[in-house]
């Protein structure tokens, strides 16, 4: 699967309008890509603005948002932007015990989010390959499995939402609960490593982003796919990708 036919979308030929909500790092790299990835970024918002109420009139027209904030703040976010009759694209983490409130809250405005504890590709591929790789260990005696995620100091939630992800993905290979190990250093974007651990071996799987703009494009494929009508509801980025590989 190529990043080319990722990026591929039911709009293909026209700019999807995009609001992006949070103007921090994040939303920085997806203001910065989205003219590059078939996006016209036409609403921007702070988390200030985001607070003091949005209007549909304030979207400017867009057909879907981008959303990366802060844990408070990212339900009321959504659950705001859905009641405008405006698709999101949710790329915090840290909330997702709130999953429930958006899937009722698309339910009522007859709307669809999507999220994702990561919108990298190559995490997508990672966590199909955890999942495969524990149903082989499972076959072996001997191996142990530990799930060790890094990330910058200024990551609020720990352990990860994508080292979460990747810990469900071993356990339901394995059949039984994987650790996590949360290391917050320096400026790291994000570090994911999978050990499965022998007395005479060891294998590691390690997935490294070297930029947050791995983030962004996937967000923004995300949302191009987003915008594409698919029916009300919740999705996640493996919707997307089934999507991508149904239609290749």
């Amino acid at each position: 699967m190529s990043g080319a036919l990722l990026r591929e979308s039911p709009l293909r030929g026209s700019a999807v309008r995009v609001a992006l909500i949070g103007m921090g790092r994040m939303g920085r790299a997806l203001d910065a890509l989205a003219p590059e990835r078939g996006c016209e970024v036409v609403a921007r918002f702070d988390a200030a603005e985001m607070s003091s109420g949005v209007a549909a009139a304030d979207l400017n027209g867009a057909q879907v948002a981008i959303e990366f904030t802060t844990p408070e703040a990212s339900v009321a976010n959504a659950i705001a932007l859905l009641g405008l009759g405006c698709p999101v694209v949710i790329g915090t983490t840290g909330w997702s015990t709130h999953l429930p409130d958006i899937e009722a809250a698309a339910h009522r405005a007859q709307c669809a989010a999507l999220w994702s504890p990561n919108f990298s590709i190559g995490v997508q591929l990672f966590l199909a390959i955890a999942e495969d790789a524990a149903r082989r260990a499972r076959q072996v005696a001997g191996f142990d499995a530990h799930v060790v995620e890094t990330h910058h100091i200024g990551k609020l939630d720990a352990p990860s939402g994508t080292g979460i992800a990747i810990a469900e993905r071993l356990q339901d290979g394995l059949g039984r609960v994987v650790p996590i190990t949360s290391v917050r250093t320096g400026s790291v974007p994000g570090t994911h490593e999978i050990i499965f651990d022998a007395p005479f071996e060891q294998i590691r799987l390690v997935h490294e982003a070297r930029d947050r703009r791995v983030f962004a494009d996937g967000a923004l494929t995300a949302a191009r796919w987003l915008a594409g009508a698919p029916a009300p509801g919740v999705y996640t980025m493996r919707d997307v990708l089934a999507s991508s590989q149904a239609s290749s």
